[in-house]
């Protein structure tokens, strides 16, 4: 019985001894079965000098050429209203009618009074006549002669007083149809059906042109010396909230001083809306070309990283590991950053796969794409 004790406690001792080895082999045999990981594949794409237009970001206001407040010329009651508010109109179109009738009787008499004056016009010219060949025969006094003549004199000025007065009750009448002076859009009707309407007093609707229409926007002092002379160049606009800009304008007046309290100059650009989709009074965006770079260097946005107040990427050395370098950006090119300083022409920067890199030094797989993958406009809209 102790004899067999002692076999196995030999047997449990060189066990022990052993299971360091066996271990040892094993994890040597994992090491040949797993060998060190390949570099990461990274896509790279090399830096080109392009030439680009500048163009800058500005904030404006859409205003109508024509704004017009529609008053009454003659007083009277609303007769019609005759139009649906909010709508289109044209030029020409009766808005309202007031209540005619007082205009066309003061229209009557100024007639009936003219035919009077005519009569007596008629009767001094024939006194006259025959005064001036009495005259001649010394059969009347100068004194009744001239004052004959006088007489006429006085008819036809009264013909033309009363004819004035006619052509005077006739605009009268004319002014009770209120017309559309532009077309445009019309706004809500402040006085409706049976209201007393005073003689350019009362506010009766207002009328804005739509088509064309104009955008103002304000340039600060840089951006004017970068295009001092303000010549006519187009534009870009969009709307608020939007991020595309449908609208194609034409810049067509640059203010002649600066804003003394914002230190900014007035542009203004003409933009055509004929379906009506812009409106005054809506806020807009507006891009306008301000320089031109026969050599800019372009970078994906997205190779750009930041880190707190510096901005860096990462650039492909010839050993295929990357390095680390600060760069300063300029404005941003749909997708792109203008790359001011820190970066040279055919230097080849990582633009994929920047998760992969764990550290500056660190060796990659390089992997040549284009940096413009898909081409786009050459326009650089706002700041970085």
């Amino acid at each position: 019985m102790h004899a067999f004790n002692f076999n196995q406690a030999r047997s449990a001792l060189l066990g022990a001894l052993l299971l360091p080895v066996l271990a040892g082999c094993d994890a040597r045999g994992q090491n040949q079965d797993n060998p060190t990981p390949p570099p990461p594949e990274v896509e790279v794409a090399e830096v080109k000098a392009e030439p680009v237009t500048l163009w800058g970001a500005f904030s404006g206001r859409v205003e109508a050429p024509q704004t017009v407040e529609l008053r009454p010329r003659v007083s009277g009651y609303i007769d019609q209203v005759n139009f649906e508010e909010g709508k289109l109109v044209n030029a020409g179109d009766v808005l309202f009618v007031i209540d005619p009738r007082p205009y066309k009787a003061r229209v009557q008499l100024a007639e009936a009074e003219l035919t009077r004056m005519r009569s007596q016009l008629a009767l001094a010219s024939s006194e006259a006549a025959r005064a001036e060949q009495l005259w001649e025969r010394r059969a009347i006094s100068r004194e009744e002669f001239e004052q004959r003549n006088a007489a006429r004199t006085m008819a036809q000025a009264a013909v033309n007083a009363a004819a004035a007065a006619l052509q005077s009750t006739k605009l009268d009448l004319e002014y009770t149809q209120v017309t559309a002076p532009v077309s445009g859009r019309i706004g809500r009707a402040e006085a409706t059906l049976g209201n007393l309407a005073t003689a350019d007093a009362t506010l009766l609707a207002t009328l804005v042109s739509v088509d064309p229409l104009y955008v103002y926007f304000e340039s600060d002092q840089q951006t004017v010396q970068d295009n001092p002379h303000g010549e006519a160049v187009p534009v870009r606009i969009g709307l608020s909230g939007r991020q595309d800009f449908p609208y194609q304008g034409q810049l067509d007046f640059v203010d002649n001083q600066y804003n003394a309290r914002t230190g900014t100059l007035q542009y203004r650009a003409q933009v055509a809306n004929p379906d009506g989709r812009l409106r005054p009074g809506q806020f807009a965006r507006v891009e306008m070309p301000v320089a031109a770079a026969s050599a800019a260097l372009l970078v994906d946005r997205k190779a750009v990283l930041t880190d707190q107040d510096r901005r860096y990427l990462y650039v492909l050395a010839d050993n295929n590991r990357v390095e680390r370098r600060i760069v300063e950006t300029g404005r941003r090119v749909d997708g792109m950053l203008v790359i001011t300083e820190g970066l040279a022409a055919g230097e080849r920067v990582v633009v994929n796969g920047l998760q992969k890199i764990g550290f500056p030094g660190i060796e990659v797989a390089p992997q040549l794409v284009d940096m413009r993958r898909t081409p786009a406009p050459m326009v650089v809209a706002t700041a970085p």
